[in-house]
């Protein structure tokens, strides 16, 4: 069972720039970072040794005026980041946009220094339109930013084995308004999903670090800023969003999508695949419609059985974070609506269950 924790202390401040949500990584040493944009930047807290339960004190990552930040790591446990960065043109009347990346190495320390991969539109209206980025890091260890363009299309830009980056590619599309899901698979291909006004668009990679197949399109609905995708077998991806009249969906390329009940609130899903009582299965989190956050598990790849939804009753602000710790343990991270950061640790026992919340 969840519980409120009531040592809430530390608050995180307000934002002055648009960045928002909870980012949870795991360090090569094994120790648990969290990260929640706050004032001067994002601000990070690090478990004090792996598996916890006490944290340090919360330090801060200054922040290049980002208004959406996206997280990933490599193999390695290297973390990646991709922003989306917005400043005042020169000429006072407008925007400027690029997307900038950087890493951190190692767990706690500086990050590297913000790379821009610019902006591949030349007018400066088009430009300022250019989406929020999504980060991913295939097998090979090649990072690639994926965003939609200031005319609603596709596009990819990729880091060379060499560590210089590509050009944007465009994949010729129109209409996409929202963040894509992008996952880089266990076969070394990448797939992209995308929601438009008038359905869905699915791209596949035809081979490690190749070209792009033709876009596959459906009419399925999405419900804004939902999407959401796991690699739930070898090479096989599984995409999660809220449909627009409630409930959540599971989806497979050539397949069917699943209703999986539930009642989330707008926002995005968090999913995550871990073993429980012997089986594989796929926890999926988000800010349900009373505003907690709610937790849903069910096995991998079999949806259709259904899956066990419980309401954890800790109110949150956007969508709750999942990982696991070095010992295997399922932890969720959220921000509550004091803007207080807070953790909870899966306990022994059958089934799914959580520790007591701790603020951070």
């Amino acid at each position: 069972m969840l519980g409120q924790d009531a040592r809430a202390t530390s608050k995180v401040a307000p934002e002055a720039q648009a960045l928002h949500g909870i980012w949870l990584t795991r360090g090569k040493d094994g120790r648990l970072t969290a990260y929640v944009p706050g004032d001067g930047g994002l601000r990070r807290w690090t478990e004090t040794r792996p598996g916890g339960p006490e944290w340090d004190a919360p330090d801060v990552v200054p922040l290049p005026e980002l208004t959406h930040l996206s997280v990933t790591q490599n193999a390695e446990a290297y973390v990646h980041f991709a922003g989306r960065r917005e400043r005042p043109s020169v000429e006072g009347d407008g925007v400027t946009v690029d997307i900038v990346h950087a890493i951190q190495y190692q767990t706690g320390r500086p990050l590297s220094a913000w790379n821009s991969l610019g902006n591949p539109h030349k007018e400066a209206d088009v430009g300022s339109r250019f989406g929020d980025p999504v980060v991913v890091v295939n097998a090979s260890g090649e990072v690639h930013v994926a965003a939609h363009n200031g005319r609603g299309g596709m596009m990819v830009r990729r880091e060379r084995k060499d560590g210089k980056w590509r050009g944007w590619e465009d994949l010729r599309c129109t209409r996409i308004k929202e963040v894509p899901a992008v996952v880089a698979l266990s076969s070394g291909c990448l797939e992209i999903f995308a929601a438009t006004d008038k359905g869905t668009l699915y791209w596949q990679q035809e081979k490690p670090g190749g070209g792009w197949g033709e876009v596959q399109r459906s009419r399925l609905a999405v419900r804004p800023g939902s999407l959401a995708v796991l690699e739930t077998s070898p090479g096989r991806a599984t995409y999660f969003w809220t449909d627009p009249a409630g409930g959540v969906v599971a989806y497979r390329a050539d397949g069917w999508p699943m209703a999986l009940g539930g009642t989330p609130g707008d926002g995005g899903h968090s999913v995550i695949r871990t073993h429980l009582d012997g089986f594989d299965c796929t926890v999926l989190a988000h800010r349900g419609v009373d505003g907690t956050a709610v937790v849903g598990v069910g096995v991998t790849e079999n949806e259709a059985n259904g899956l066990w939804w419980s309401d954890t009753g800790a109110p949150c602000l956007g969508t709750p974070a999942l990982t696991h710790d070095v010992h295997g343990r399922l932890v969720m991270a959220l921000v509550g609506t004091d803007g207080v950061p807070r953790v909870a640790r899966q306990t022994g026992g059958p089934g799914l269950g959580f520790d007591e919340w701790r603020a951070l």
